[in-house]
This record gives structure tokens, sequence and C-alpha cells, in this order.
């Protein structure tokens, strides 16, 4: 197992995470305005167990933070690390807040 690195792939429309150079999973972002609509997370299974779903999802937001728009996490995996990492839920828009915590 190589080095992970992240990237955001502006023209792709998503996060990627590669692992000795491979890509091996990947978070996308549709871009409305003011906004980052994540649809779909994954990892390819030669990959998985390794984190690297985690880190891919803490890079895409920590992304999303820095750029000063919302998260709208349609995608399971996404909302599921915004459920379970509480430091996440102010990216998502108020009227849907209510359905990270709890």
């Amino acid at each position: 197992m190589g080095v992970a690195t992240l990237q955001n792939n502006v023209d792709g429309h998503r996060d990627e995470v590669h692992v000795g150079g491979v890509l091996a999973g990947f978070a996308e972002g549709n871009p409305p305005e003011g906004a980052v609509l994540f649809t779909l997370t994954e990892i390819l299974p030669a990959c998985e167990d390794q984190g690297l779903g985690s880190r891919l999802a803490r890079f895409a937001l920590d992304d999303v933070r820095a750029k000063g728009v919302w998260a709208i996490p349609v995608g399971k995996f996404i909302a599921g690390y915004i459920h379970k990492h509480s430091e996440y839920i102010d990216l998502a828009k108020p009227e849907v807040r209510r359905a990270f915590q709890g």
C-alpha cells in the first residue's frame, strides 16, 4: 500500500484519493450556486477498510468550509460522516441540520 494523497479534481467535480498514484476513491460534488451537492462517495474495493473514505470526506468538507459555501449531502457516506462528526454540521444548510443532530 502506497501513500494516500488527496486532491480536488475541479473539472471532474469531485475530490479524489489516490494511493501510490492510482485512483482509490472519490466523492462527487456538483456545484450549484453557493453549495456543493455531494451525490456519491466511493472507495474502490481493493482500497476499502483503510480509512480512505473518512479521509476523503474530511478533505471534501474542509474544502467546502474553506470556500465558504454550504454542503448538501444527499449521498449516504457524506451524510453519515456529518452525522458522526458534529464539527461539520454547521456546513449543512440550517433547514436540514436537524437531520444530522441526534
